[in-house]
């Protein structure tokens, strides 16, 4: 299977997190109100911003991993038992690192 493809999608979806990232860093270093009320749901709306960050940190380092993987030739292969990740799992979900069978 040929990755150009994949690759290009990843790198589309690598750009959209690190847009993302900076918008939710720019929502979280914003100021609070100067109303109590407010500013309680304001800290919690923050530690909903703040997990959102993390997971789409994580996407970010998930990305970069299997880009990565496409460039030294390892893509594809199950980080568990070594076998060949279908194709249809990878178009689903691009980043993956276990087959199927693995992953479950």
């Amino acid at each position: 299977m040929a990755y150009q493809q994949l690759r290009a999608d990843l790198e589309q979806r690598l750009a959209q997190m690190l847009d993302r990232l900076a918008s939710i860093k720019r929502d979280v270093t914003r100021e609070h109100s100067g109303d109590s009320a407010e500013q309680a749901q304001e800290r919690e709306n923050d530690e909903v911003v703040d997990a959102i960050g993390n997971e789409t940190a994580q996407s970010i380092r998930d990305i970069r991993a299997a880009i990565e993987r496409i460039d030294e030739g390892s893509y594809g292969l199950c980080e568990s038992c070594g076998k060949e990740i279908g194709e249809a799992r990878l178009k689903v979900v691009p980043e993956a690192t276990r087959c199927v069978n693995c992953a479950e």
